[in-house]
């Protein structure tokens, strides 16, 4: 509830980055788990030799958080959005993502 003083500022821009930066720690649980699974994705997101696919897998997270971070930044920049609901879905993927990281819960998904 806001007091008869407050002004009600946006936070649109600071939601963006909260939801980009827990995206994209989803996508790097899903490629880690995906790369885990298959040899065809592994090879294709060995983008270094030495690292492996997880030069890829960090890569492309790190490329999916800067793009949505963007296109959330420009979206919401100047509006209020619900924090609540924000932090849901945000909460949510850092959870999946911290979970498909996880080996023994990486293996169930995939079936190892």
């Amino acid at each position: 509830m806001t007091e008869p003083n407050e002004i009600a500022r946006p936070n649109g821009a600071a939601a963006a980055a909260i939801v980009a930066a827990c995206l994209g720690c989803f996508v790097l649980g899903v490629l880690a788990a995906v790369g885990d699974a298959s040899k065809a994705v592994a090879k294709m997101l060995t983008f270094s030799t030495p690292t492996g696919p997880l030069s890829g897998v960090s890569t492309m997270a790190i490329v999916v958080w800067l793009a949505a971070w963007w296109v959330g930044h420009r979206m919401w920049t100047g509006r209020r959005v619900s924090l609540a609901k924000v932090n849901a879905v945000a909460f949510t993927l850092l959870a999946l993502g911290f979970l498909l990281t996880f080996p023994p819960f990486e293996d169930l998904v995939i079936g190892k």
